[in-house]
């Protein structure tokens, strides 16, 4: 199978073929995504999404480089997107999960990876940052991931749709530096302790970052303040455009006078 797959992500790239020696014309990778989440408790359920082009008809999904599953479309069009559910999150159905789609003759290039991590798996480990959970632009911080059950790896990861886990190995516990640090790395932040990259821990109790004094420097006023300050900008120009107005009539009459002395 793992032969199959190979020959798989090279229908979806330029492949050149003895017999006709022409390029095989490209189809775009899908997008593959997991709901809610790609961190998901012991026992939830939890589907898998592959989006794919308006004239996809058929849909493979492997898991770490073996098909799993395949199914066609109910409603084809422009989102055309298949879900493949899990009812139950375990240690047999974390890992690495990529699709491919069908059009015509041709398969696409394969997805990006997904890692599906299952969670509540071993103790709690705690979470903590120092010098201290309140600290100014420009400063570095230290995030200290602690599990009383021995491990081999740790995972910090910030709350958020786009944020990635930061891993690290260690013992009972390891270190995350980040700095020197902005508003980009202020949230909350949660740590987990692992034995493998798909089966985590209970997640620690959260611990909020605050970063100050960068606002001045980098946003811009309150939009409030940009709302006042446009209307004053406006009422400024009208009072200068019927100064003009009032100059113009003034001068005309001055000069239709003059011309009747005259």
């Amino acid at each position: 199978m793992t032969s199959t797959f190979t020959a798989l992500l090279c229908l979806g790239a330029l492949c050149r073929t003895p017999a006709s020696d022409s390029l095989t014309e490209i189809l775009s990778k899908p997008i593959i995504w997991a709901k809610p989440n790609f961190m998901i408790p012991k026992g939830r359920p939890v589907k898998i999404l592959c989006q794919g082009i308006p004239e996809a008809t058929e849909y493979q999904l492997y898991f770490e480089g073996r098909l799993s599953a395949w199914q066609s479309p109910r409603q084809p069009g422009i989102r055309n997107i298949v879900s493949f559910p899990i009812s139950a999150m375990t240690l047999l159905t974390a890992g690495q999960y990529r699709c491919i789609y069908r059009s015509g003759e041709l398969w696409s290039n394969p997805s990006d990876p997904l890692d599906l991590v299952v969670t509540e798996m071993y103790d709690t480990p705690t979470l903590s940052v120092h010098p201290r959970p309140e600290v100014s632009s420009g400063d570095n911080v230290t995030f200290y991931c602690r599990l009383e059950t021995a491990t081999n790896m740790f995972f910090l990861l910030k709350e958020g749709r786009s944020s990635r886990p930061q891993p690290r190995y260690g013992n009972t516990q390891v270190g995350f530096p980040v700095g020197p640090v902005s508003t980009a790395h202020r949230g909350t932040y949660r740590c987990f302790g692992s034995y493998n990259n798909h089966a985590w821990s209970f997640p620690s109790e959260p611990v909020k970052l605050l970063v100050t004094g960068e606002e001045a420097l980098k946003f811009p006023p309150h939009p409030a303040l940009w709302n006042h300050t446009a209307q004053n900008l406006l009422r400024m120009g009208l009072a200068f455009l019927v100064l003009v107005v009032l100059g113009y009539l003034l001068t005309e009459g001055w000069l239709c006078r003059k011309r009747i002395q005259q």
